[in-house]
């Protein structure tokens, strides 16, 4: 979790907050960038911005949480929380109607920080997920883009399959995909952030947010297949997909994180 930071001169064009790391798609719409260009302006002078770890926390936008009910024809509804009407509801809506037409979308206000389309996967992998659960594993999603992957276990040991077109580079591709996978399992099984009744979270630590531990993270095969196709992002659709299986290996619990 890289802090969002940006720098700007004055008249200038602030740097990108991705600059820093990307935060899967979390600071796509952080404040920093706009901070930093009106202090310079401001002060007439280059001013850099760096929110403290707590104040990412605070301020970054979230996955929505989401109930998800669907029958054995695959129709059910969705339901997300919003905390704003400044919740991206038409990209949140778009991006499950591209997995699940049959899926109705519908939004409860609730009090909570800022949610956003932007996160990886976020509605739709969460979707996909259960409406896999319908079918015998290995688990196979076809995300938006999409982007053809698959989940399933071996003893212990967790295998992902991949076609995303004719990759640039197996290295960073492998790599990519197998923090999907951690991203995934931690999940389902352990991740979570408290809120308070205000909506303010309360968990402002990496720690605190019950991240999966080296210790605790199954063996990862990634294999790559092969295609002619164009090149594109292929790790959203490995964290819906180990979404799905890491689910069904914990016997389809009712709540996400299983632990908790």
């Amino acid at each position: 979790l890289e802090p969002d930071a940006s720098w700007c001169e004055p008249g200038g064009v602030p740097a990108s907050p991705l600059g820093n790391g990307g935060a899967f798609g979390g600071k796509s719409t952080s404040m920093a960038g706009d901070v930093a260009r009106r202090l310079a302006d401001e002060h007439g002078r280059a001013v850099r911005v760096v929110l403290s770890r707590e104040d990412t926390v605070r301020l970054g936008p979230k996955r929505p949480p989401l109930a998800i009910g669907v029958g054995a024809d695959g129709a059910g509804v969705a339901r997300l929380a919003r905390p704003s009407i400044a919740a991206d509801e038409a990209g949140l809506r778009a991006s499950i109607a591209a997995v699940a037409p049959a899926i109705d979308v519908e939004f409860v206000d609730v009090a909570g920080p800022e949610v956003s389309a932007d996160l990886r996967g976020a509605g739709w992998a969460e979707v996909a997920a259960v409406l896999s659960s319908l079918h015998d594993a290995p688990d196979r999603v076809v995300a938006p883009n999409g982007v053809t992957a698959s989940a399933w276990w071996e003893d212990d040991r967790l295998v992902v399959d991949v076609d995303c077109g004719d990759a640039l580079d197996d290295v960073v591709l492998r790599s990519y995909c197998l923090g999907a996978a951690h991203m995934a399992l931690g999940m389902v099984r352990s991740e979570g952030l408290a809120v308070g009744v205000d909506g303010v979270p309360l968990d402002l630590t990496v720690r605190s947010f019950g991240v999966l531990r080296a210790v605790d993270t199954p063996q990862i095969d990634v294999r790559i297949a092969r295609s002619d196709g164009e090149p594109v992002n292929g790790s959203d659709a490995v964290f819906a997909a180990v979404l799905a299986a890491a689910w069904r290996r914990d016997g389809f619990a009712p709540r996400w994180p299983s632990a908790h």
